[in-house]
């Protein structure tokens, strides 16, 4: 697999994890809890949609300083 570009925001492939990641800003909820900034969630789901599609276990999800995960399971 290969790094893949959603509405502008490039998701590399890491092939030893079995996920695509992109980093954005850094956000913040009303609890104060880091989340990433909304148009990158927005791409990550489009490609989760894309994967599942496809036939790929695809899920998207986030972790601290603004990056996004896609895992394939």
């Amino acid at each position: 697999m290969t790094s893949r570009t959603i509405n502008g925001w490039k998701f590399e492939y890491d092939e030893d994890n079995a996920f695509y990641q992109s980093r954005g800003d850094v956000r913040y909820d009303e609890d104060h809890d880091e989340t990433p900034e909304p148009a990158l969630w927005e791409a990550a789901q489009v490609l989760q949609a894309q994967l599942l599609a496809e036939g790929f276990d695809a899920r998207a999800s986030y972790s601290e300083k603004g990056w996004v995960e896609v895992v394939i399971h």
